[in-house]
């Protein structure tokens, strides 16, 4: 009977507990608990050094209600605002590695329905309640959806970031090569890198031929990735280059770049430096075993030997011009055999180096240079004359980028033999009358822009409609649609046409 009553009395004394407890609780009510908040670094490798770049994810939960959003620092000064769970983060690195601590605090929803202009919790000063501006004024109105702020975690998450700033890497563009030998104009282009974003890229240096003397070195903004090197001063053997960033004759840099040595090897040097100081290693063109040997032009006039076919065209045009007088006066250039980096740019640079030109070609000219180069070179100043054969198949549309021909008019034939008159008497009997010495293969002729040409050259036989030959109205372009090393039979009269062209037409001394 004791047992049983003892056992009432305990049964007794927890209902008293437990009722005593369920009125406390309705009488006495706990208040709005505040969130709590973790962080974890994506992928999980937060003992290392990270990269600058880095994607930081956090999560909250509240005992007692919602999470509306976080709020995030890294100085513990500035707190921003956000909805999202992660976010990707840029972190500036100074000049040697460097710690930060990133803090994070959930935010629950238990706010007082109204918009405050000022949240100050924890200590901190969090500023007004962030909401979606609609009408972009910048100030909270009436209506305009905000995030009502309710308790925010007191304990933020926190991580201390330790980064090792990554030095930047430089490489060549694929298209960055040097050919054995060149005149004094020379393009290159390189891929800077750097795993902290390229935006920390803030120097590019060069140089020619010397790394060790700062004075030789010349800074570049680091989002410089092209330059064309360029001299027209021929009365030093050390001239300073001009400096095109990316190729550009509008922006000509204000330095010039000191180390050339005309007539002699050369090596060009580029670094990359980084906003913390650091700095890849040079690279260089050309890289070892390989030499770059610049040649001073020995004169105002340029050959262009654009001949595919090994024929003796290029002894008979030595011999012509020797015979005008010209000897060790001129310079050759073997295009088709002499590849450039970024062969547009550099050939033009290097053909606006003289004042005259004589280009010459077989059937398979490089038109695509002719067609890019030539208005740009006249323009310049420059004066140019072509003998020039065509393949089969040619987009006169293309052709009339560079000679005055009427783009929908072209006349062809498969063979013109040896002996065929090609005549000037009718036109201009300042020109004298070309005689072919061998057969000519695929042989074009043009009708001519009225406005823009002097016609002079033509098959008195009919033997093709048009023209084979004429000058621009300045006589500054002289262009035959023949080779001139097979059209010197009869009276020889090839010499008598160049003195003509070259000494009358173009002004050049001997």
């Amino acid at each position: 009977m004791n047992k049983f009553l003892l056992s009432l009395l305990i049964i007794f004394s927890l209902l008293l507990g437990i009722i005593s407890c369920t009125e406390e609780g309705v009488n006495n009510p706990a208040g709005n608990q505040p969130p709590n908040t973790g962080l974890f670094l994506y992928p999980d490798s937060t003992i290392l050094p990270q990269q600058s770049r880095l994607t930081i994810h956090w999560w909250g939960d509240d005992p007692d209600g919602l999470i509306v959003g976080f709020y995030f620092s890294w100085d513990n000064v500035e707190w921003e605002f956000t909805a999202s769970n992660d976010s990707l983060f840029a972190l500036q690195i100074g000049a040697s590695d460097s710690t930060f601590t990133f803090r994070v605090s959930a935010v629950d929803d238990g706010g007082n329905g109204v918009y405050d202009n000022n949240i100050f919790q924890n200590g901190i000063d969090y500023g007004p309640e962030p909401f979606i501006d609609q009408n972009g004024n910048g100030v909270w109105d009436d209506g305009e959806f905000f995030y009502d702020i309710g308790l925010i975690d007191p304990t933020p998450a926190e991580f201390d970031f330790p980064l090792r700033n990554s030095a930047p890497t430089i490489e060549w563009n694929e298209l960055s090569f040097l050919p054995d030998t060149s005149f004094p104009v020379m393009s290159f282009s390189w891929i800077a890198d750097d795993i902290d974003g390229i935006e920390t890229i803030v120097n590019i240096y060069i140089a020619l031929n010397d790394t060790v003397n700062a004075s030789n070195i010349i800074s570049l903004d680091g989002s410089v990735r092209t330059v064309i090197l360029r001299t027209k001063d021929f009365t030093t053997q050390t001239p300073l280059m001009e400096i095109l960033i990316e190729g550009q004759e509008g922006n000509i840099y204000p330095e010039l770049l000191p180390g050339l040595v005309l007539d002699a090897d050369n090596r060009f040097y580029v670094q990359v430096e980084d906003v913390s100081g650091a700095k890849s290693e040079f690279i260089t063109l050309p890289d070892s075993g390989k030499t770059w040997y610049v040649k001073k032009p020995v004169g105002s006039f340029l050959v262009v030997d654009d001949y595919a076919t090994n024929d003796n065209a290029a002894d008979f045009y030595t011999a012509m011009f020797d015979s005008l007088g010209l000897t060790g006066q001129y310079d050759v250039f073997d295009i088709y055999n002499q590849e450039l980096p970024f062969k547009n740019i550099t050939f033009l640079e290097t053909i606006k180096l003289f004042d005259f030109l004589f280009w010459y070609t077989d059937n398979y000219p490089s038109i695509d240079l002719a067609s890019f180069s030539t208005q740009r070179y006249l323009t310049g100043g420059g004066k140019v004359a072509f003998s020039m054969q065509f393949p089969q198949f040619i987009d006169p549309v293309e052709l009339s980028s560079f000679i005055p021909i009427i783009t929908d008019s072209l006349d062809a034939t498969g063979t013109l033999f040896s002996g065929t008159i090609v005549s000037s008497d009718t036109t201009d009997p300042a020109y004298p009358n070309l005689k072919t010495t061998s057969s000519v293969h695929r042989v074009k002729s043009f009708y001519l822009n009225p406005l823009a040409v002097n016609p002079i050259y033509y098959y008195p036989n009919g033997e093709l409609k048009g023209f084979a030959g004429f000058t621009n109205t300045s006589a500054t372009e002289f262009f035959i649609a023949l080779p001139l090393d097979k059209c010197n039979g009869g009276e020889a009269n090839v010499k008598t046409l160049l003195e003509k062209v070259f000494f009358e037409d173009f002004g050049m001394s001997q």
